[in-house]
């Protein structure tokens, strides 16, 4: 998919904690496409209601975001 792309900033020391993450982690080609996939996430998740997760589950994945510096 080759969407238009805009910038988006964020502060250095929070790309810096995403870049190590994902020298360890993988599965993202860049910190731009992993901080795209949290957004997508995120928004997807506000507008849907998943049957499947609980408020536990919610409460678990904001406070990974947080823990990230998403949030």
């Amino acid at each position: 998919m080759d969407e238009e792309k805009v910038a988006v900033y964020i502060r250095k020391s929070l790309f810096e904690k995403a870049r190590k993450y994902l020298e360890e982690m993988g599965g993202f080609k860049d910190v731009g496409e992993f901080i795209e996939f949290l957004i997508e996430e995120a928004v997807e998740a506000s507008f849907e209601e998943s049957p499947g997760m609980t408020r536990e589950d919610e409460e678990k994945i904001t406070e990974r975001l947080k823990d990230l510096g998403y949030m």
